[in-house]
C-alpha cells in the first residue's frame, strides 16, 4: 500500500529536477550562468557571509569575469537590479561568474534576502 505523502514527494523531487536541469542547459546555451563548487578561481570575487555582499563595491575593467563566492549557511543569489544578469540559488560553498562585457555601473541584490545589495563598477 502507498502512501500519498511519498507519492506527492517524488513529484515534487522530479519536477525539482527537471527544472534544475532545463535552467542548466538554458545557461550553457546563453553562456551565462556558472554556478560550481567553490575552488581557487583566478580573478575578482565577491564573498557572501552572514547575508553581505563583501566588497560592496568592486570596480574591474571591461571584459573582467567576477565569481561569487557564497560561504553563508543560506542559499543566495546575485540579481541584477536592471536585468543585465542573475543567477540561480547559489548554495553553501558554490561560485557563481559572470563577465562585465560593457563598462557601467551594474548594481544587484539577493532575489531571497532584498536586502543585500551591492554594486560592481565596470570601467
Amino acid at each position: 500500500m502507498s502512501h500519498p505523502h511519498g507519492i506527492r514527494a517524488r513529484s515534487r523531487w522530479r519536477l525539482a529536477a527537471t527544472i534544475g536541469a532545463l535552467v542548466g542547459l538554458l545557461g550553457g546555451i546563453l553562456g551565462i550562468v556558472a554556478v560550481r563548487p567553490a575552488s581557487s578561481a583566478g580573478g575578482p570575487q565577491v564573498e557572501i557571509r552572514t547575508h553581505e555582499f563583501s566588497p560592496s563595491t568592486l570596480t574591474v575593467a571591461a571584459g573582467t569575469a567576477v565569481t561569487w563566492v557564497n560561504h553563508d549557511d543560506d542559499v543566495h543569489t546575485v540579481t541584477s537590479t536592471v536585468d543585465a544578469f542573475h543567477s540561480p540559488g547559489i548554495d553553501t560553498d558554490e561560485t557563481f561568474t559572470y563577465t562585465f562585457t560593457q563598462p557601467g555601473t551594474y548594481e544587484y541584490f539577493c532575489k531571497l534576502h532584498p536586502l543585500m545589495t551591492a554594486k560592481v563598477i565596470v570601467r
